[in-house]
C-alpha cells in the first residue's frame, strides 16, 4: 500500500494551494481518507477525512470554511484544497487511511497507512 502525497510550497497569506494524495496497492473502497499536518515542535493534527465510497466527510474546527476534502474514484486520488491560507497553516501535510470505522476519524493513531508529507510554507 502506497500513499504519496503532492502538491505543497511556498505560497502567500490569503492564496491557496491543492494537495493531492494518490492511493495505490489494494482497493481503499471501504476506507477514510483523511489529511493531517505537523508543524515544528507541535502534535499532528486532524484537518479534515473523507470516507471513499459514501461521501462523508468532516472537518477540523480549525480549517472548516477554508479547507475542502475530494476524492476522485477513477484516479484513486484525493485532494485537500487549501484557501485564505494564513501563516499559521504552515506545516507538514500528511495523507492517511484508516480501514476501521469504528474507530475515530480524528486521531492520528487509528490510521494504518500514511504519505511521506508535503510541505507547505505561507509567508505573510
Amino acid at each position: 500500500v502506497q500513499l504519496q502525497a503532492s502538491g505543497g510550497g511556498l505560497v502567500q497569506a490569503g492564496g491557496s494551494l491543492r494537495l493531492s494524495c494518490a492511493a495505490s496497492g489494494r482497493p481503499f473502497s471501504r476506507d477514510f481518507m483523511g489529511w493531517f499536518r505537523q508543524a515544528p515542535g507541535k502534535e499532528r493534527e486532524f484537518l479534515a477525512v473523507i470516507s471513499w465510497s459514501g461521501g462523508f466527510t468532516y472537518y477540523a474546527d480549525s480549517v472548516k470554511g477554508r479547507f475542502t476534502i475530494s476524492r476522485d474514484n477513477a484516479k484513486n486520488t484525493f485532494y485537500l484544497q487549501m484557501n485564505s491560507l494564513k501563516p499559521e497553516d504552515t506545516a507538514v501535510y500528511y495523507c492517511a487511511a484508516k480501514s476501521d470505522p469504528r474507530t475515530t476519524v480524528a486521531d492520528h493513531r487509528m490510521y494504518d497507512y500514511w504519505g511521506q508529507g508535503t510541505e507547505v510554507t505561507v509567508s505573510s
